[in-house]
C-alpha cells in the first residue's frame, strides 16, 4: 500500500466522521470502522498494507511508522520503523514481541499461539528493514529503543485495543529489550515473558568465563578444550580451507583471515553450550583436517565475524559495546600457540571511525529495578546456555512481587516454556493466566 493509496483511506474517513450529525453518529462510525481504517487513522503511520492472513490471526498487517532519530534533539529527524500487527479479536489479549533485531517472522509466537490471541511484532530500530541509510550511532541508546516501543504500544493500543491486556515478550536480545521497556515504562504493559536474554554487567562479563569452566560435567568441558586444542594443532590445514573457502564464496573478515580462524576456535565452547551441541559428535580422533573443519563451522558457523554478517549486525555490536555488554574470549589455556593470555575482544566490531566507551549505568538501572520495583515479570532460560552465565537474579522478595525465574534443566538457548514438562508448564501459565484476568 503506497503513501498515496493510504492518505486517500485516511482522507475519506475524516470526511465520513464530519458528515455525521451528532456524538453518537460518529461514535457509530468509529465502532464500525474497519481494522484497516483505525490502524490508518494513527497519527505516525506512513504506510500500511494488509497481508494474507497467518497462523490462527483472522487479519495480518505490515505497518510503518515514522520516528524520532533521537527523542532529545528533533533536528536529527526520523526512521522507519516495521511493525507487524496479527489481529484476532480486539477482546483477547496482545502479545507484543520485542525483536532485539529484525523481524524474522510474522507468525504467531509461543504464547500468541497458546491463547490463540492477538500479537504486535516491533522490529528493533536500526536492524533489518528498519535500517536508515546512514545511521546515527550515538543515537542506538536502550532508552530510544524503549521510547519507540512505547510509541507503538500506545498507538495500536488506543486505535483497535482499548480494553485489552497487554504482555511484551522477547528472545535473547528481545529479552534485553523487553527488560529495559519495562524499565523505562513500567506501566506501558500488564506484564512481561522473558525468554534466555542475559543481564551484563561488564562489556566484558567474566561470569562468562566462571560459567564455561563449570558448565556440564568435567568429562564434557575437557572433550571441548582438546577439540579447540586439536583445532591449533592443526591450524595450518584448516586456515588453508578456511581459505579456499573464502576465495569460493568471496568472504572477507575485516582482522584477516589469520584472526578470523583463531576467533573461530575460541568461539567454539561459547557456541558448544549455547546451542546445545553433544559432545559424543565431537571428532576427537580425527586425523583428516577436513572432518575437524566441518565440525568447528557447523557448531559457529560464519556469521559471528565475517564482514558482510558483521555489517549486518553491526546495530548488536554497537549496543553489546557500548551498554548491554558482551563477552571476550579467554586465551590462557591456549597461550601456547597463541603466544599470548591477554582476553580476546570485540573492539573490532565497532562501526568504521567510530568508537565509545562502554557505560555501565544502564544494566546496573535495569538490575536495580528488577532488585526493587519491578512487578509481573517471568524469566525462562536454559540451565547449559552459554548466555545463562549472566542470566537475571532475583532477590528473595521477587515472588511477592509477581517476579518469577524458571531454568530448564541441561537447557539451551532454544528453551521456550514448550521445552518444560508438563507440571512447569502448567505452572507457568497459571502466573501468565493470572496477569491476564
Amino acid at each position: 500500500m503506497t503513501k498515496r493509496l493510504f492518505n486517500f483511506s485516511a482522507a475519506f474517513l475524516l470526511l465520513f466522521l464530519v458528515g455525521c450529525k451528532s456524538t453518537q453518529d460518529i461514535q457509530k462510525v468509529v465502532k464500525e470502522a474497519s481494522t484497516f481504517e483505525k490502524l490508518a487513522s494513527i497519527k505516525n503511520v506512513i504506510k500500511i498494507e494488509k497481508r494474507s492472513p497467518v497462523s490462527h490471526f483472522n487479519e495480518n498487517y505490515e505497518i510503518w511508522f515514522e520516528q524520532p532519530v533521537d527523542y532529545s534533539d528533533a533536528s536529527k529527524g526520523t526512521f522507519q520503523q516495521k511493525v507487524y500487527v496479527g489481529f484476532e479479536n480486539n477482546t483477547l489479549p496482545v502479545f507484543v514481541e520485542l525483536q532485539g533485531y529484525g523481524i524474522y517472522t510474522e507468525r504467531a509466537g509461543e504464547l500468541a499461539t497458546h491463547y490463540n490471541s492477538n500479537q504486535l511484532t516491533i522490529e528493533h530500530r536500526y536492524f533489518n528493514d528498519s535500517r536508515p541509510e546512514n545511521i546515527e550511532w550515538n543515537t542506538l541508546t536502550i532508552e530510544n529503543a524503549a521510547k519507540d516501543q512505547a510509541n507503538i504500544i500506545n498507538a495500536v493500543r488506543d486505535a483497535i485495543y482499548p480494553n485489552a491486556k497487554f504482555i511484551t515478550t522477547g528472545i535473547s536480545k528481545g529479552c534485553q529489550t523487553t527488560m529495559a521497556h519495562r524499565r523505562y515504562f513500567p506501566e506501558n504493559v500488564d506484564a512481561c515473558v522473558c525468554y534466555v536474554g542475559p543481564l551484563n554487567y561488564e562489556r566484558e562479563d567474566p561470569r562468562v568465563y566462571e560459567f564455561l569452566k563449570n558448565v556440564g560435567t568435567k568429562e564434557e568441558r575437557t572433550k571441548i578444550a582438546d577439540f579447540q586444542k586439536l583445532c591449533f594443532e592443526n591450524r595450518a590445514e584448516l586456515l588453508q580451507i578456511l581459505k579456499d573457502t573464502a576465495k569460493k564464496t568471496g568472504m572477507t573478515w575485516e582482522f584477516g583471515v589469520e584472526k578470523a580462524l583463531d576467533y573461530t576456535i575460541l568461539e567454539y565452547s561459547f557456541a558448544f553450550w549455547q546451542w546445545g551441541a553433544k559432545t559424543e559428535n565431537i571428532p576427537l580422533q580425527a586425523t583428516n583436517p577436513e572432518t575437524i573443519y566441518n565440525h568447528l563451522i557447523s557448531i559457529v558457523g560464519y556469521g559471528f565475524f565475517e564482514t558482510e554478517s558483521v555489517e549486518d549486525l553491526q546495530p548488536y555490536f554497537w549496543a553489546a559495546l557500548t551498554q548491554q555488554g558482551i563477552y571476550g574470549y579467554e586465551t590462557a589455556p591456549f597461550k601456547k600457540y597463541l603466544g599470548t593470555d591477554e582476553v580476546y575482544k570485540f573492539d573490532w566490531a565497532f562501526p568504521e571511525g567510530i568508537s565509545k566507551e562502554y557505560d555501565l549505568k544502564p544494566m546496573q538501572e535495569i538490575k536495580s529495578f528488577l532488585d526493587t520495583d519491578a512487578q509481573k515479570m517471568m524469566f525462562i532460560y536454559g540451565e547449559y546456555d552459554a548466555w545463562s552465565a549472566t542470566a537475571v537474579e532475583l532477590k528473595d522478595d521477587a515472588q511477592s512481587r509477581d517476579m518469577y525465574k524458571f531454568v530448564k534443566s541441561k537447557g539451551d538457548h532454544r528453551t521456550r516454556i514448550k521445552s518444560f514438562s508438563k507440571e512447569e508448564r502448567e505452572k507457568i501459565y497459571a502466573i501468565i493466566d493470572s496477569w491476564l484476568k
